[in-house]
């Protein structure tokens, strides 16, 4: 049996430590789920989500205006201050685009007793909301658009190049997926009696609906195909589920958190038409996991797995939960289970993650290589090229990283966490000028926690005229989209807790840091909760966490200099000078702000020898 079908035990392949193999077929293969920050998105932890197929921009960042707040009368001035600096920003609004997604998703909810009709709100409002973003996937496709690429290198150039027959070839798919869009949007009136007409008895047309088409080079366009389809054949549980696993996915790879309604009423509508089948549970499970809902993210996974041990998306989310919830040798067996059942790039790419955890950086790196010489998608290549650069960045190899991400960037010359990353290296490499003006160009369109705080911190480095007030802008904004992320059911108290302890408030910063902790006890949330601890005062109580977050080995600049600090504050000024040191030799340039307070902290400290 063919590993793509994902029902039954797949052909016999070499796992991730033997050799290189084929990338899997199986759609939004999904980067790890991460209960790190959302910062990163796109990294498998800390931040949301796979290497599936290419995940391209589409459709601009909806504005906090089209979010529900669970508390408006709190979330209010966070969101109008986010749609007045997105529109400020030129990303455009939204704002009609994103009533209607919300109405589709309301529509269905409140129609479950027809549940036909409500499906048909939900499948036929989505048709119109991607037609912008389709028009600039055209765009990047055709070369007018790919604006978030402006300011690449010459590295980016020289592979773009070597592959210049390889892209005529995906500017004409995208073109056709243009073609497809511009017919799934004159079909509302027929779907309608279509969905009305349906049969009472679930089918499954997998051929209509393969995994392989979100596989295929857009992800968007591949949604289109499947609204499509699921208007002519509404009882076809596997294709809602497809569409709910498409969802999750491009939630996670345009920072659009309004998508998880969505996806939740996709995959409870698989469900209703038949609930046993893995495909939904695996994607429930990968969108608890993409919310921060890891304890309920394994037990779906583990649910999955009892009606089919081989689908692939429940093994990696069972990884991903795992690590989470901070339980890493039973996250490591788990990697080898899958490698050993399905070996293939999403789980490469997870296998590689729990041995960068361990601190085994030379076993991740290899892995992640033959992942990338087994990808063969734009997505997948993009996704694991930017995989190997965030490694290099990490142990301050920058040059290296530039590399990778411009890999990356060929492939998809608007993947969000290769350009974060590129900018990230640029600026630890001293081109703070390069860096400002690629991160002003991604929160643009994409303000998310992630490249808030880094343009943040490289404008109060730089210091000029407006450069505080700026800073300031982009730290309310992260505040604004952690409210966007709550009121659609996704756990922000990380990224709330990382970011308020150094540029919001600090009474929150520990509350947040605390409510993780008590759910999970990984390295990052010990990382969090320590530093939010300090920057409260209460330094001795912070000690033995900021001991637990580098007790694995796990090789994080950040968490050194957390540590040498605290260290300094409780008067063990030796192991700060040790972890300080540490730091700084090992990714010198790994924060804006904190390699500067090192080094700062590193002199007083020899300097009172």
């Amino acid at each position: 049996m063919s590993p793509r079908t994902n029902d039954g035990e797949p052909e016999p392949t070499r796992p991730a430590s033997a050799r290189p193999v084929p990338a899997s077929g199986t759609p939004v293969s999904g980067a790890p789920a991460s209960g790190g920050p959302l910062a990163n998105p796109g990294r498998p932890a800390p931040h949301p989500g796979p290497g599936p197929a290419s995940e391209e921009a589409s459709s601009d960042t909806k504005t906090a205006a089209e979010a529900k707040p669970g508390d408006p009368a709190e979330a209010a001035p966070r969101a109008e201050a986010l749609a007045v600096a997105h529109a400020e920003a030129g990303a455009g609004s939204d704002a009609e685009a994103g009533a209607d997604t919300e109405a589709g998703v309301d529509a269905e909810a409140g129609t479950r007793a027809d549940g036909d009709a409500g499906a048909d709100a939900e499948v036929g409002h989505d048709a119109q909301d991607h037609g912008a973003g389709d028009r600039d996937t055209d765009d990047r496709g055709t070369g007018t658009g790919g604006e978030l690429a402006v300011g690449g290198d010459e590295r980016v150039a020289a592979v773009r190049r070597a592959g210049a027959a390889g892209r005529r070839w995906r500017a004409a798919q995208l073109s056709a997926c243009a073609a497809m869009l511009a017919v799934a949007l004159t079909a509302g009136a027929i779907a309608l009696g279509a969905v009305r007409d349906g049969q009472n008895v679930p089918v499954s047309t997998a051929a209509a609906v393969s995994p392989g088409l979100l596989a295929s080079g857009d992800l968007d366009s591949s949604i289109t195909a499947l609204q499509t389809h699921l208007r002519s054949q509404p009882r076809d549980f596997g294709g809602w589920a497809t569409l709910g696993l498409a969802y999750v996915e491009q939630a996670r790879t345009k920072g659009d958190p309004s998508r998880y309604p969505q996806a939740e009423q996709a995959l409870k509508r698989s469900l209703s038409l038949r609930s046993d089948n893995d495909q939904a549970l695996a994607g429930r499970a990968a969108l608890a996991a993409a919310r921060h809902d890891f304890a309920n993210a394994l037990d779906l996974a583990d649910q999955a797995l009892k009606q089919n041990p081989y689908n692939e998306r429940a093994l990696c989310s069972r990884i991903d939960a795992l690590v989470e919830l901070g339980r890493y040798d039973d996250a490591e067996e788990a990697a080898k289970t899958a490698d050993e059942r399905r070996p293939g790039v999403p789980v490469f790419t997870r296998y590689a993650y729990v041995h960068e955890l361990r601190g085994d950086v030379t076993t991740a790196r290899r892995v992640l290589e033959r992942a990338l010489a087994a990808s063969t998608s734009p997505g997948d290549i993009a996704y694991v090229a930017a995989q190997l650069g965030q490694l290099a960045w990490n142990q301050g190899d920058y040059a290296t990283a530039l590399t990778h991400y411009a890999r990356a960037l060929a492939a998809d010359e608007n993947y969000l966490p290769a350009l974060e990353g590129r900018a990230r290296a640029q600026a630890a490499s001293g081109r703070q000028a390069e860096a400002v003006k690629g991160l002003e160009l991604i929160v643009a369109r994409y303000p998310l926690p992630g490249p808030l705080v880094e343009l943040g911190e490289l404008y109060e480095a730089r210091g000029g005229e407006g450069d505080a007030a700026k800073a300031e802008n982009q730290y309310l904004l992260v505040d604004a989209w952690t409210a966007i992320a709550r009121a659609n059911g996704v756990n922000a108290d990380l990224d709330t807790a990382l970011a308020a302890a150094d540029h919001g408030d600090r009474a929150t910063a520990l509350r947040a840091a605390r409510d993780d902790w008590s759910r999970r006890h990984t390295v990052h949330t010990a990382d969090a909760l320590a530093w939010a601890l300090h920057v409260n005062g209460k330094d001795a109580e912070a000690l033995p966490y900021a001991r637990q977050a580098t007790a694995t080995g796990y090789r994080n600049a950040s968490f050194l200099y957390h540590r040498g600090v605290i260290e300094k504050a409780t008067g063990h000024p030796a192991d700060a000078r040790t972890h300080l040191a540490a730091a700084l030799k090992l990714n010198p340039g790994f924060s804006p702000l904190g390699a500067r307070e090192a080094r700062t902290a590193l002199k007083t400290l020899e300097a009172s020898k």
